[in-house]
């Protein structure tokens, strides 16, 4: 069994190997492939947004010179060259038209070349008397044509994209104006990503680069030829050209990499151009291949370390599958003892689970008749606030019953009388007391019965009149002003009314018992929208909670009243009320003194007809 597994381990590890080989000769080179190509792609959004810019930059500018061409002053001055207020009025004339488009400098030349007004008239070094006859843009402007031409000013020393237009009088060319455009706000830009811009002209020399060392080097040989080229158009001055070193290459995938010698260290660039034919500019952007190189090894180390791990775990399965036979033959003989423990373990298993299900039973039982006396209790509650209520409904009722019996009386003796119109009256009072009771009867009969558990859009307002209706006898026993505050906009809320209500009559009813006997004996109740919440405040002049209480003033049957006063229920059921509405009931101590009680309830959207108890 050994000389079998070694056999097959030896086998294992010559694949790995050989597989191994396979990713690291032609794995990498088809990585490094994918990479480059995935950098080409963002390379070439990159130069697309370039040239756009610099495209962008040039079409700004290329219609102003002949506007300005064809401008009056500009006509009469090459007619009049010497006539020196017209000079004048040009030079002004074209300080303002730069100031005001941002650009470089706008300058007119004479067909012989020499400059005779200028943006720059008034600075120093100026254009003024000078000859730009061998620049390009003058005698393709001064042959009828548009003259497009990218240099370094030889006065200014600036670089800049010169346009030419020419002056006509009439077929005559009399005169050329010449507009400069300063593109470094754009090479500003390139600077500090992890690419390169540059931008070369015919000849191969970089005019515009976002390192600035690179600037007016060629990447192309500087033959005798081209040098030549650009020294009689006198494109960079007197700037000293150099060469660039580079060598060109061409990877697997057929992308162009360009390796640069900087500072002893060679660097490699992949290479993306496009062509800009009406400025005759090639731009390119460089894009180190350091990092897909990297990402390519990367990925090529981690399959070697898969391949690696994936033989390991081969081997280990080997091994243990060896280990395994050994091991069936003890399994066998333990397994029949295994069988009968498991037997006898079952059988223990589901004598717990029998009691465990008697458990369960029991537990039920219990949270079922738990919630029973639960829902007993907030009918206790609100039974023991009626039972307090008695004694002074009763007075609310013998009031409108006596008075019932003496308008009754009335009516009659009146009808014996012929006094029918004054019975009527009296007849009407009555009416108006019975509606009286009946009101005050309908909203306590709601109040004792037990609600069911539905939730929905409750009108707030309602809830309230419905709550005074109640509690109005116990606010007329403490002699207690209630000041309500609802608001302008009708305020809905998902909850039950009636018990909604109950909570109501709860917290004004202890308000009330808080401020009986008082010199101040104010009350106010306040509602506002806070978001998609509502807050429901109630606030009371009264002693207000004590701190040593503060944690025990929800607990069932804890009150701080007389013997004979109260069961303690009123807040433990108020706050379970407001928890199963999903919001919350806290009680605290106002600043100003007295307590204040804060119930947050959710909003609803659309009230419905009937509110859900």
């Amino acid at each position: 069994m050994n000389g079998l597994w070694r056999r097959h381990s030896v086998i294992l590890g010559l694949a790995a190997l050989l597989l191994g080989g396979l990713i690291a000769l032609f794995g990498t080179r088809a990585l490094t492939n994918y990479y480059l190509q995935q950098a080409a792609a963002r390379g070439a959004n990159t130069l697309g947004l370039a040239v756009t810019a610099l495209q962008g930059q040039l079409d700004r500018y290329e219609k102003l010179p002949e506007l300005i061409a064809d401008h009056q002053e500009i006509r009469d001055l090459v007619t009049r060259p010497g006539d020196r207020e017209q000079v004048d009025a040009v030079n002004r004339y074209l300080k303002s038209i730069n100031r005001l488009l941002e650009s470089s400098d706008i300058y007119v030349m004479l067909p012989d070349g020499n400059t005779i007004a200028a943006s720059n008239f008034d600075q120093t070094p100026t254009f003024i008397g000078e000859n730009f006859s061998y620049r390009p843009y003058f005698f393709d402007a001064l042959a009828g044509g548009k003259g497009r031409f990218f240099a370094l000013g030889t006065t200014s020393l600036k670089r800049g994209y010169y346009f030419g237009a020419p002056i006509r009088l009439g077929d005559d060319v009399r005169g050329v104006v010449v507009f400069k455009v300063d593109i470094d706000s754009i090479e500003r830009s390139w600077r500090g990503s992890d690419y390169e811009i540059i931008v070369t002209d015919p000849e191969g020399i970089i005019f515009m680069s976002g390192p600035p060392d690179w600037l007016f080097t060629a990447i192309e040989p500087l033959t005798a030829e081209r040098l030549a080229r650009t020294a009689a158009t006198r494109r960079y001055a007197n700037a000293q050209l150099m060469q660039l070193p580079v060598t060109r290459s061409t990877s697997a995938g057929q992308f162009d990499l360009l390796t640069i010698s900087d500072n002893s260290r060679d660097r490699e660039y992949l290479t993306v151009t496009e062509t800009m034919p009406a400025a005759d500019w090639t731009v390119k952007v460089l894009l180190d291949t350091a990092s897909a190189r990297t990402q390519a090894l990367t990925v090529v180390v981690a399959l070697m370390l898969l391949v690696g791990l994936g033989a390991m775990g081969v081997a280990v399965w080997l091994q243990r599958r060896a280990r395994l036979a050994e091991r069936l033959q003890v399994q066998r003989e333990a397994q029949e003892l295994l069988e009968r423990r498991v037997e006898e373990r079952t059988a223990d298993l589901a004598a717990v689970n029998a009691r465990l299900e008697e458990e369960v039973t029991e537990r039920r039982a219990t949270e079922r008749a738990l919630r029973k006396t639960q829902s007993d209790l907030v009918q206790a509650g609100k039974l023991a606030a009626l039972g307090q209520m008695s004694a002074a409904l009763s007075h609310e009722f013998n009031q409108p019953l006596a008075a019932v019996r003496t308008y009754a009386d009335n009516a009659a003796l009146l009808i014996e009388r012929g006094r029918t119109d004054e019975a009527t009256d009296n007849v009407s009072r009555i009416s108006k007391l019975v509606d009286r009771m009946a009101s005050i009867s309908r909203h306590l009969r709601n109040f004792a019965r037990k609600p069911n558990q539905k939730l929905g859009p409750v009108m707030l307002d309602e809830v309230v009149r419905d709550t005074l209706e109640i509690v109005a006898w116990r606010l007329k026993a403490a002699d207690a002003q209630l000041a309500i505050d609802l608001g302008t906009e009708p305020l809905v809320v998902r909850a039950g009314s009636v018990r909604l209500q109950q909570v109501l009559v709860n917290i004004i009813s202890n308000a009330a018992d808080a401020v009986e006997g008082l010199d101040d004996r104010r009350i106010d109740l306040a509602a506002t929208r806070a978001g998609e919440r509502v807050i429901i405040t109630v606030r009371d002049r009264g002693p207000g909670v004590p701190d040593a209480i503060a944690e025990r003033i929800f607990d069932p049957f804890f009150s701080t009243k007389g013997v004979g006063k109260g069961l303690g229920l009123g807040l433990s059921i108020s706050y379970n009320i407001v928890k199963d509405f999903g919001g919350a009931l806290t009680v605290e101590r106002h600043p100003e003194g007295g307590t204040l009680v804060r119930i947050d309830l959710q909003t609803a959207s659309v009230p419905v007809s009937e509110a859900a108890e």
